[in-house]
């Protein structure tokens, strides 16, 4: 793409809609080869926006067939129009607009606007797929009440859905005619359609009020006995919305519809969800126990979008967070509330520090509230959902339960059926705490993780204990110099005998608290320092407890204090990460010639207490026991070199393996009674056991190769038999098993396309050589599909971003091979080709000579003059210096 084609929207730039759609009525006539879009607009200009402007209209791909207004018929000499405009220089103040265009959902390969997913007709409008079906103002501060018909021939679709309650279903001159009427305003990125020959299955509501609320879940038939578990997590999530955040449902039935073709995991369109499959299918047969933790969460995310991003949706696409970042927060606290609040958090926050940080270090970097964009597509981020969740998170921290359910309160009542800002959201937590959160507003305006560095100090005759803090952040692109930010840091202080109480100098303690071991140091400067008094004995600290702020912590931990946190600490998140930091500084000193024999001999202990301890969360033992990613690792280092970490992690991995062979053996033999269902207790024995299987294996004798093959073999869930599948397939003394595994496993659930996504993601994060030379192969297999994102995501990021050994090796061809399915995907796809495109963008981060070759790629790719919008941004991105 031609760079002066691309432009760039600027938060600044934002000026209110021209004019406001206060009705729309859509008729959709869908038939094999073409569908007709029939719209009929009731509009008027915006008081709030300034006068004589023109109806300028988004559409793109889109055949005009006739456009009318106040139903008299525009000549082509009336409007103007261009490739993704329909501009008319004159309108009345009030008006009806009337606009016939013709769309062909099955070409529609980039899964936006209305397309075919194999037999069934769906939409994806978010977040401006809308413009794909009919000309409108695609926006989101554009909220109108929306009436949709669905006409197709008699008999072609049992299934003909879209937002609100049904209010007609008729059929006349052999067609069936559908009406769905949405009596709450929305913006059209929250439009849905699905038409197609779906089951269904039902269950019901009661809500607080004592309304009856229908739920359905449409899948094909094949799928149905799959479909309890989300509609369980359903009525989960709808019970404790009501109970936590006092929201109700509000329309008279709920639907998901499961789509195996779709960009997303799924979407929130009003009253009904339109899911990819992996997000609602579940089932012990076919689904891990990670694949039933995400459809709870996705389940419940959507739907608490129902008020966090529905009923208050975003004034415009930089607010973005204000939705997303809320809900994640709420779907995380809701999945703790069902399952383990530990293991919930410590699963989100390396998700956090390997994925978000990595991208606060990257040429994408931007603030939880980005400031600029050429594809909105691109900042659907981490950054924007878990970031903006960690904001959220210290904001209901710094208020507390009672204020923040209070502001909530507030901010839904206040701004229900508005498209607002972050800044409204932050208000009303300033309005009803009282606290000035002036400073605090910058984690939504600068970009980078701020990174903190501690120091303390003891003096035994005062009993006195300093801690002294600096804060600074990283340059990020357009932000060279950053403004201290407000950094709730909890801690607690650990002697020989527990946990120290604690009396900060200066503050108060809470009367009303019974346990004062635990306190926040509000960091709102560039250096501070905070004296505790009355301790017996130098402490040891716990820093970040409950990862209370999304930052980096700097100190200088000794392994004996990292030892003594992961045993004695009562912070489940704090004892995870004195675990992961005691592996780190085990492989980062031998990566550096030093003499880590202590650091590894306390590291051996304690893994060896943790795993002799059978009272312990066995969920939260395999977390501490599982060594930090390889691209965690990379991350932490400059000029990374990604050979030298695969084979030092690999190395400490089968030192534990050997040290502790006799526990490990003990834990899988103790757990080895089969623990059915989905019960915390059963998901954290199976997690626990199979760790300890991987460990074995690493040794490659016999007895474990025969084990593991004998667990692929009887194996009774997914869970179990997919752990087996992996690994063998890494361990180059069972390929013979390995082989016979993954024709067994494709020849069983050949028929079955989300477990053959796992069949093809195990062989591209296969460790061993020749993992890319399968990859080449699998993509001419007829498991693979380049027009199923879930099939691209399985085997293509499985190999680039799940194999990092394998994608940088020596000689680039795994650099190459990323690039050549980007420029495959790039018209294919643009959304999923430019996520494809993160694991080469990070090439500032590694060795020199790897470095080259990923830049060169970069530059392969940019030489494209055809790229799409959504390429092209992260790739010009990453080569701008």
């Amino acid at each position: 793409m031609a760079a002066n084609l691309v432009t760039t929207t600027y938060l600044k730039d934002y000026t209110p809609p021209a004019y406001l759609i206060d009705k729309t009525f859509l008729a959709f006539s869908i038939s094999e080869g073409a569908t007709r879009v029939s719209s009929r607009l009731l509009m008027r200009r915006n008081p709030m926006a300034a006068a004589g402007q023109p109806l300028v209209l988004n559409g793109q791909d889109l055949q005009l067939l006739s456009i009318a207004i106040d139903d008299k018929p525009l000549s082509a000499a009336d409007y103007q129009l261009g490739d993704e405009t329909l501009t008319i220089a004159s309108v009345p103040e009030a008006f009806t607009l009337r606009c016939e265009t013709q769309i062909h959902p099955e070409k529609n390969t980039s899964l936006e606007g209305l397309y075919r997913s194999r037999t069934m007709y769906c939409t994806q409008c978010e977040a401006e797929g809308f413009r794909k079906i009919t000309y409108y103002l695609d926006r989101p501060d554009v909220m109108s009440e929306f009436e949709t018909t669905i006409i197709a021939d008699a008999g072609s679709f049992s299934t003909m859905l879209s937002n609100g309650n049904c209010v007609a279903d008729v059929e006349e001159g052999g067609k069936r005619k559908v009406t769905w009427h949405d009596p709450f305003p929305k913006p059209c990125y929250l439009f849905a359609l699905v038409a197609g020959n779906l089951s269904c299955i039902e269950d019901h509501f009661v809500t607080c009020s004592g309304r009856d609320v229908t739920l359905q879940i449409f899948v094909e038939e094949k799928d149905l006995e799959k479909c309890e578990h989300a509609m369980a997590s359903l009525k989960n999530a709808m019970r404790w919305d009501e109970e936590v955040y006092g929201r109700e449902y509000d329309l008279d039935i709920f639907m998901i519809v499961a789509v195996d073709d779709f960009n997303m995991g799924a979407m929130e369109n009003k009253g009904l969800n339109i899911f990819n499959t992996s997000c609602v299918l579940a089932h012990p047969q076919t689904t891990t126990d990670a694949g039933f933790q995400r459809v709870e969460a996705v389940v419940a995310h959507e739907y608490f979008h129902n008020w966090s991003g529905n009923r208050v949706t975003c004034r415009d696409w930089f607010q973005l967070s204000l939705k997303e970042g809320f809900t994640v927060y709420r779907d995380a606290e809701f999945s703790a509330d069902m399952n383990s609040r530990a293991v919930k958090r410590i699963e989100d926050v390396s998700l956090l520090r390997t994925v978000q940080f990595a991208e606060d270090a990257g040429p994408m970097a931007h603030p939880v509230r980005p400031d600029s964009y050429m594809e909105i597509s691109n900042f659907y981020t981490v950054t924007i959902y878990e970031k903006g969740s960690e904001v959220v998170r210290m904001l209901a921290n710094i208020l507390g339960p009672q204020k923040f359910r209070e502001a909530t309160d507030l901010y839904f009542s206040r701004f229900d059926g508005q498209a607002v800002t972050c800044e409204d959201f932050v208000q009303s937590m300033e309005e009803v705490s009282g606290f000035d959160l002036t400073q605090f507003r910058h984690w939504y305006s600068q970009a980078g993780t701020p990174e903190l560095t501690i120091a303390d100090s003891y003096d035994a005759e005062s009993q006195c204990y300093s801690l002294s803090v600096k804060q600074a952040t990283p340059a990020t692109p357009g932000q060279p110099h950053k403004l201290p930010f407000h950094i709730p840091c909890k801690v607690s202080l650990y002697g020989e005998a527990g946990a120290f109480a604690l009396n900060l100098q200066g503050q108060l303690l809470d009367a009303e608290r019974a346990d004062n071991t635990e306190l926040v140091l509000d960091i709102t400067e560039a250096e501070q320092q905070f004296l505790f008094t009355g301790l017996s004995e130098k402490p040891t600290p716990s820093l970040l407890r409950g990862f209370s702020a999304p930052v980096k912590i700097h100190y200088d931990y000794s392994a004996e204090q990292l030892a003594h946190l992961m045993q004695m600490d009562s912070d489940g998140f704090s004892r995870w990460d004195a675990s992961q930091s005691l592996i780190i500084q085990v492989l980062q000193g031998v990566m550096q010639g030093q003499d880590v024999s202590m650091a590894e001999t306390l590291l051996l202990s304690a893994c060896k207490t943790l795993l002799e301890d059978a009272s312990l969360d066995a969920a939260m033992v395999a977390l501490m026991l599982t060594l930090p990613a390889e691209s965690y690792l990379m991350d932490l280092q400059q000029a990374a070199d990604p050979a030298l970490i695969h084979q030092t992690r690999r190395a400490l991995q089968l030192r534990i393996a050997e040290a502790l062979e006799a526990e490990w053996r003990a834990v899988y033999q103790r757990l080895a009674v089969p623990a059915q269902g989905q019960s915390g207790d059963a998901i954290a024995a199976r997690s626990l056991r199979n760790v300890a299987l991987g460990y074995l294996m690493l040794l490659g004798d016999e007895p474990s190769i025969r084990a593991c093959w004998q667990q692929y073999q009887v194996a009774d869930n997914m869970t179990n038999r997919l752990a087996a599948l992996r690994a063998l397939v890494n361990t180059s003394a069972a390929q013979q098993q390995a082989e016979a595994a993954l024709a067994d496993f494709y020849q069983q659930w050949q028929g079955e396309s989300l477990v053959v996504n796992m069949w093809l993601q195990v062989q591209a994060s296969c460790e061993l050589p020749g993992t890319l030379a399968r990859v080449e192969v699998l993509l001419q297999h007829p498991a693979f599909d380049y027009t199923n994102p879930n099939k691209v995501r399985a085997l293509v990021a499985g190999f680039a971003t799940g194999n990092p050994a394998a994608f940088h090796a020596d000689n680039g061809e795994g650099y190459r091979f990323l690039a050549d399915q980007v420029l495959h995907l790039n018209h294919l796809n643009p959304q999923i080709a430019s996520r494809l495109l993160t694991p080469l963008t990070r090439w500032r981060g590694i060795e020199p000579v790897r470095a080259a070759l990923m830049k060169q790629e970069l530059q392969r790719i940019m030489a494209d003059s055809t790229l799409s919008k959504d390429v092209y941004e992260v790739v010009s991105k990453s080569l701008a210096v």
